[in-house]
């Protein structure tokens, strides 16, 4: 007799389908796993031993083979173990195969029995939401599982206590849909004295979802304002919710079930590595640049990442997505962020002020700014300087304008791109390109005028061409203009920063 369990295998923020595979024959004892497994699943069968034993059961001294087919796609990850277990329950005649057909099985054994959490649990979910199929997952995931909608849920706390469940001698509560996680407070603008300009810049990125550059001295208060840049945010849509929340998922990050709307917001270690960034390691999974997808990726110190590191960043900018080729796997992960970095003028970050400035300046700070390529800069929307706050700026009272009031005209110019660009699925202004760049952030006459008298002299890639027309038109937005004049030109060019001249 051969039982079959259905179960996934993740690949990315893709679930495909496996079939688990049990047949126990006559022979030598012996217990098999084959079908492409990693190491986590050829242990399995430890796991699967230790927690049959748990509830008094033994294997049966006979040949026992567990295939997972598709057999040329990889296994990875402890969540076969529950498929695993139930095909070789199955497979004894201590459940009901037939009834198994009807599930999707995903989790992992302890030694006692217990089912406790894997990663991924919301994509199996939804691949059991396509497939018209119910999901057997731990009870601690139960809550992320029933985010996905038409999906019968049995959350199991153990084997024992499942397969009681299917055989109808008792029933496992249907878990409750897990809660939006509270909104996340960070600092307020008002504790922000002075860089008016710098805040200005803020708003426009919030706005437009435009990449943001701040350079400045040591204390000028760039992670401050970048701190800052979260709460003026608007909240992730349902949708755009659920996006965020799969690929915390599949990194294991999705506490309690817990969904939230606030937009990510991640700031990794001038340390990190590209795997660390992009993504990768031995199982493939999703980097900073994935987790803070439809949020913020906060790069302080920029010039001290690796230079590598920061150059792998430049395909997903432009693309939205990260793709990551290992020799048995490819797989891509969204990456629709909006970047955010701060960096120090120099080395020792006070060019400019002959006080504090050292005897290797300006050179200094050529060579220490040279460590970012150009490239990376190309995409970077808005370049601001930061300078430093005097005692006099931090005496003053706090401005009168906060977070709550930037917010307000962010939201406003978000809902202006909603409505604007429902049929070209452009989430913001950041991302019109083609048609719709010239269509929506086409400036005027006088505007246009400028915009290429300025491409001509400070020299503007057609990259950074397009991006003033981005941030122009997001600044229009923000000012309630239906067109882009010569004034939103003229904002958006002082924000770029002149190519250097051979």
């Amino acid at each position: 007799m051969v039982a079959l369990v259905q179960t996934v295998a993740y690949l990315g923020l893709e679930a495909r389908g496996v079939e688990v595979q049990c047949q126990v024959a006559p022979g030598l004892p012996k217990f098999n796993i084959v079908g492409l497994p990693d190491k986590a699943v050829g242990e399995s069968k430890e796991r699967v031993r230790a927690a049959l034993a748990a509830m008094g059961l033994t294997l049966p001294p006979k040949r026992i083979t567990i295939n997972m087919s598709p057999a040329d796609l990889p296994k990875e990850g402890s969540h076969f173990d529950l498929p695993i277990a139930l095909a070789l329950l199955a497979a004894m005649g201590v459940t009901d195969a037939e009834q198994l057909t009807d599930f999707i099985a995903v989790g992992e054994l302890s030694l006692d029995g217990r089912v406790v959490p894997s990663p991924g649990v919301l994509l199996a979910a939804m691949h059991a939401s396509g497939e018209e199929r119910g999901l057997i997952c731990p009870a601690a995931q139960g809550a992320e599982a029933r985010w996905a909608s038409g999906v019968a849920v049995v959350a199991a706390p153990d084997l024992v206590s499942l397969l009681n469940h299917l055989k109808g001698t008792s029933t496992l509560p249907a878990p409750e849909p897990g809660e939006a996680a509270e909104e996340m407070t960070g600092p307020d603008l008002k504790q922000v004295k002075g860089q008016e300009t710098a805040k200005r810049a803020l708003e426009i990125a919030a706005a437009g979802g435009h990449n943001l550059l701040m350079i400045g001295p040591p204390g000028a208060g760039k992670s401050l304002l970048a701190s800052c840049l979260p709460g003026i945010l608007p909240q992730l849509s349902p949708s755009e919710a659920l996006e965020t929340s799969m690929v915390q998922s599949v990194a294991g990050m999705l506490e309690g079930g817990r969904i939230s709307r606030t937009r990510p917001f991640r700031d990794p270690h001038h340390s990190a590595s590209i795997a660390a960034l992009t993504g990768g390691g031995l199982k493939v999974k999703p980097g900073e640049v994935s987790l803070a997808h439809l949020g913020v990726l906060f790069l302080d110190e920029l010039p001290e990442f690796q230079r590598a590191a920061l150059d792998s960043l430049r395909q997903p900018l432009e693309t939205g997505e990260v793709s990551v080729a290992r020799a048995n796997a490819h797989v891509t992960y969204p990456a629709d962020v909006q970047l955010v970095a701060a960096m120090n003028p120099c080395r020792c970050g006070h060019l400019g002020d002959p006080a504090l400035a050292c005897s290797r300046a300006p050179r200094c700070a050529a060579d220490y700014q040279a460590k970012v390529s150009g490239p990376l800069l190309d995409r970077i929307d808005l370049h601001v300087e930061v300078d430093p706050v005097s005692a006099a700026d931090l005496a003053l009272p706090p401005p009168a304008e906060g977070t709550a009031e930037v917010a307000a005209r962010v939201r406003a110019a978000r809902d202006v791109q909603s409505a604007r660009q429902t049929e070209t699925g452009v989430r913001t202004n950041a991302g019109l390109d083609g048609d719709a760049l010239e269509t929506f952030a086409g400036p005027d006459e006088a505007g246009r005028k400028l915009l290429m008298q300025a491409a001509e002299a400070m020299r503007l890639s057609a990259r950074a061409y397009t991006r003033v027309l981005r941030v122009s038109r997001t600044i229009a937005d923000l000012a309630g203009s239906e067109g882009v004049g010569r004034i939103h030109v003229a904002e958006a060019l002082s924000y770029r920063r002149q190519a250097p001249r051979a």
